[in-house]
């Protein structure tokens, strides 16, 4: 209180520019701030302890994945021909109204005209459809179907 006082009184004296005077109020401001918020803590989550032992759990699918041995999206050639197939699939398969998210979501990756598909299916019908969606795209050279069903 006696500080706002005392900028008030030195303002209206000209003693204190205005630019100094902003300042000093921001930094009053940030520093009462963090006194009445105090030390914030994260707990656990109770979802997180949940999916543990659920499927929802996919470290060894991670672990897999950050190998090197297998492909991932990030292995996704970047020329016109691979990238246009690519594109071409996606659209394909969201066009599909009757498949499920995860089939939506599958991972496509195009490598001089060789598709991988990777990720989790509903079931084997969705495994077999998105492959021949693939299989009916101009320029694909082969299919590697590595999808995985969770319903077989």
């Amino acid at each position: 209180m006696q500080i706002t006082k005392l900028c008030v009184n030195n303002l209206t004296r000209g003693k204190v520019a205005m630019p100094k005077l902003l300042s000093l109020i921001a930094f009053m401001l940030t520093a009462g701030l963090m006194l009445t918020t105090g030390s914030v803590r994260a707990e656990p989550s109770t979802s997180t302890m949940i999916a543990a032992n659920t499927e929802l759990e996919n470290t060894e699918r991670n672990v897999r994945d950050s190998s090197g041995a297998t492909l991932t999206p990030e292995d996704q050639k970047e020329t016109r021909r691979d990238v246009k197939i690519t594109k071409a699939i996606r659209k394909a398969i969201i066009k599909q109204k009757s498949l499920s998210v995860d089939a939506h979501n599958a991972k496509i990756i195009t490598r001089n005209g060789v598709v991988t598909l990777r990720g989790p299916v509903e079931n084997a019908d969705e495994k077999a459809k998105l492959q021949a969606i693939a299989e009916a795209i101009r320029g694909v050279k082969q299919i590697d179907n590595q999808l995985e069903a969770k319903n077989p």
